[in-house]
């Protein structure tokens, strides 16, 4: 089982939790973590190394995903995942979005972690969409 994990500045973490909840109610694989201006970054370390404690609890990885690349999120998820004394194993992703987290749902299933990160991005770049007018009439019907 993968577990996931929100990594963002500010509430956006929170938000997309709360946004996921009032869509497919509870989420039990995924948790939040939050960089804010009170705890900076060294409460953010502390923070994230106890929701990744909480989140490998009876689980065979975890997945990061993060607001961007290169922030303190993913430079502090990247630390763990690289380190060779964290356990279960991690992997991070960049460029979370609210489509991503709900897709998770689809891999929480899997064992491996590094399967899961590539699977979930799979499915998510299909939901990235330029709007683009509409030449024929659609009927309501389906």
């Amino acid at each position: 089982m993968i577990n996931v994990i929100v990594a963002t500045h500010g509430p956006l973490a929170e938000a997309f939790l709360a946004s996921g909840r009032m869509v497919y109610g509870d989420l039990p694989h995924v948790y939040s973590v939050t960089l804010n201006e009170q705890a900076g970054i060294e409460g953010f370390k502390d923070n994230f190394s106890q929701v990744l404690a909480n989140a490998g609890q009876n689980a065979d990885g975890v997945l990061v995903l993060c607001d961007m690349q290169s922030g303190t999120p993913w430079n502090v998820a990247c630390q763990h995942a690289f380190s060779p004394q964290t356990a279960p194993p991690v992997a991070v992703v960049a460029g979370v979005n609210f489509p991503m987290l709900l897709q998770s749902e689809e891999i929480c299933h899997l064992t491996d972690v590094h399967a899961a990160a590539v699977e979930l991005l799979a499915l998510t770049v299909p939901t990235l969409i330029k709007a683009a007018p509409v030449l024929s009439v659609q009927s309501d019907d389906f």
